[in-house]
């Protein structure tokens, strides 16, 4: 889809069809790379996710807290192939910031500086793997630099086979890679892999993801940025197992101290 196209529809529109869509960018956005984020940010406090480097390992991410260029000067962070890092950081409140990083004015579109809402700027080294899993909210990703590979599928519960709610997992599916499924374990799963997308995003791209659609997603160059909102639909209230999972894992995540992308003060 052109910018103009998306433009035409809003984001309302694309809610309303409920398909993943790559909007492509126009020529004259510039959003910042590596380079320009590490100057712009340097000193905003971002949250390190580490995890080991396999597909398969059931944990969790272990998280804490530095700052930007702590995570960029340090070389184990960007290249280090036995253990994954990655750093997130929610700059809803800066604006300014987030339309520098971006390259436009992303608040006439998305609206994004409202409660619960975010806009996540992510930076991963190759390998980085993101589980199957879905997203209670409605999703807009844009690639700064680097290219991921997306493999997405449509909604669903059990055909899923999904996680321990009680454990804070009930977003994310027992199959861990799309890639590499036993149909003899997960034969409910068959139909929905039939119908799942798979591709690469690259930079100047911009890719909608429904609310509810279980995906997952692999770093695939050396640095890669990515700025994503997340924005609130009533189109959860027609998926009852993604809001009762939503609501679960708010109040898990508050109780057991899990990271829950809390906007950063940029500036702090």
């Amino acid at each position: 889809m052109s910018f103009d196209e998306f433009m035409a529809v809003g984001p309302g529109g694309l809610f309303k069809a409920d398909v993943p869509v790559v909007i492509a960018l126009p020529r004259s956005v510039q959003g910042l790379g590596r380079e320009g984020v590490a100057a712009r940010l340097a000193d905003m406090t971002v949250t390190l996710f580490t995890e080991p480097g396999d597909k398969n390992h059931p944990g969790r991410w272990e998280t804490r807290d530095i700052k930007l260029r702590e995570f960029f000067a340090d070389e184990r962070h960007l290249t280090s192939p036995d253990t994954w890092h990655r750093v997130v950081s929610n700059i809803r409140n800066s604006p300014a910031d987030v339309n520098a990083v971006i390259g436009f004015d992303a608040e006439k579109f998305f609206g994004y500086n409202n409660t619960l809402y975010a806009a996540n700027l992510w930076i991963s080294h190759c390998g980085v793997f993101t589980k199957n899993h879905f997203d209670e909210f409605e999703n807009f990703n844009i690639a700064l630099e680097g290219r991921k590979r997306f493999i997405i599928a449509p909604p669903g519960s059990r055909e899923y086979y999904p996680r321990s709610v009680l454990r804070g997992f009930g977003d994310k599916s027992q199959v861990f890679d799309l890639d590499n499924v036993d149909l003899a374990r997960y034969p409910r799963l068959a139909p929905k892999l039939a119908q799942r997308r798979d591709f690469v995003l690259e930079p100047g791209h911009m890719l909608y993801l429904p609310l509810g659609w279980w995906h997952q997603a692999e770093s695939l160059d050396e640095m890669n940025i990515n700025v994503n909102f997340w924005l609130k639909s009533k189109k959860i209230l027609r998926r009852p197992h993604v809001l009762g999972v939503a609501l679960y894992t708010y109040a898990y995540r508050r109780v057991k101290g899990v990271y829950s992308y809390k906007p950063t003060e940029v500036n702090a």
